[in-house]
């Protein structure tokens, strides 16, 4: 089984995403000793945001790109194909500002990609990537999943149909919100959140 561990936390020790999601990797790997584990920092290790050039260079030859673009199509390509290997994909998604932060946005980005993990047809898009498990480690500082804040979530509901755009219909998220709300509401978020984690032990993993 090949895993493929994407963190997007920009807090260092103190993000809640990078602890829940290193809590599932530890999980997954105790359940399935076998498994492969590749892990991305896109914050150590940030990807570019898209440009006009990066996308022209798909259709360019080799020789007519310079050296910062081929390095920038080399990296995108390098990612694509992490993600394609991948059987599972644990994401680290911490909400800012209603919203995924920019550096999950800028791998996105490198996966969506017409013809690799989704395609046109004449019935409309249809998604390539099927076949994978993707676990999301999703922290916000308040309660979004209910109530009326729940219309401001940009965040999931983005993260989920970008998934499902390409073909990703099990998801399973392990969510702790509500951690500005107080050292208690903060406690006991990620403690409901490491309980679901250690109750992974039945999940059933893509292989």
């Amino acid at each position: 089984m090949n895993v493929l561990h994407i963190d997007s936390g920009i807090l260092g020790d103190h993000s809640v995403s990078r602890r829940l999601t290193a809590a599932i990797a530890a999980e997954v790997v105790a359940n399935h000793p076998t498994a492969t584990i590749t892990y991305r920092d896109l914050v150590a290790d940030p990807l570019p945001h898209l440009t006009g050039a990066h996308l022209m260079a798909a259709n360019a030859k080799p020789e007519d790109l310079d050296s910062q673009i081929s390095a920038d199509v080399a990296a995108s390509a390098a990612v694509l194909e992490e993600f394609l290997t991948a059987d599972t994909v644990i994401i680290g998604a911490p909400m800012y500002n209603f919203a995924l932060p920019s550096q999950l946005k800028a791998w996105i980005d490198r996966i969506a990609v017409a013809g690799k993990t989704f395609r046109y047809t004449e019935n409309g898009p249809e998604g390539l990537a099927k076949g994978k498990k993707v676990i999301v480690a999703s922290t916000r500082g308040g309660l979004y999943s209910t109530g009326p804040a729940a219309a401001m979530d940009h965040q999931e509901s983005y993260l989920g149909t970008v998934l499902r755009f390409i073909g990703i219909t099990d998801v399973e998220i392990v969510r702790a919100e509500g951690l500005n709300l107080g050292a208690d509401s903060k406690a006991v978020a990620i403690a409901t959140a490491e309980r679901t984690i250690a109750g992974f032990g039945s999940l059933k993993l893509a292989s």
